[in-house]
């Protein structure tokens, strides 16, 4: 039996308050919001006992007041009504593909490039939307109409190839199936799918 103690270090316990070792770059202005928009980011808050568990609902709330991104103003608020750190919020944000860090357009095309998408003619969709908007994987058209991705997978390999617009899915797709998407976007028969 050995007589050595375990090694108590209370010093490194982690609290989302602790300074960083590095400076982190804090905006110089903070996102402002409508008291409605900020009863419903608290409405969040109280589902969970650990504000820090709200991150990504809050998040999706201010990308959506903030036009469709989550952007430095944004990102500090979150920081100051969570209390945490502001790379905490920068670390979540830059990990899911929902969650974008800069400007898109009102129909965001995200298509599935993973297995069954791929093996089903994700390649096929990605090229023809890249012909018909004029635009390549991570770009925006020039009247901000589109902006496409690839992303991976968002779990509905039974209807592959599929993608998304917002949170709306948009499966089994075929290139007249996307050409009908497009045409019901430019007419404004479509939802973009942000809620």
């Amino acid at each position: 039996m050995s007589s050595e103690q375990p090694i108590q270090s209370p010093g490194n316990q982690f609290t989302p308050n602790n300074p960083l070792p590095q400076e982190a770059k804090v905006p110089d202005e903070i996102a402002k919001f409508s008291p409605q928009v900020i009863a419903e980011m608290d409405a969040h808050l109280a589902k969970y006992p650990v504000q820090r568990s709200a991150i990504l609902p809050l998040m999706f709330i201010v990308q959506r007041e903030r036009g469709g991104y989550l952007d430095p103003p944004g990102v500090a608020f979150l920081a100051d009504k969570l209390g945490v750190r502001i790379t905490d919020i920068w670390e979540v944000a830059t990990f899911y593909s929902m969650i974008n860090t800069e400007p898109v357009g009102k129909y965001h095309l995200q298509i599935c490039r993973t297995l069954s998408c791929k093996i089903l003619g994700a390649d096929k969709i990605t090229e023809h939307c890249t012909q018909r908007l004029g635009i390549k994987p991570g770009e925006t058209t020039e009247d901000s109409m589109f902006s496409l991705s690839e992303v991976e997978c968002l779990g509905s390999c039974g209807t592959a190839p599929m993608m998304q617009i917002g949170f709306d899915y948009h499966e089994n797709l075929t290139t007249e199936k996307i050409d009908e998407i497009i045409e019901n976007c430019r007419g404004g028969r479509m939802s973009n799918g942000v809620r």
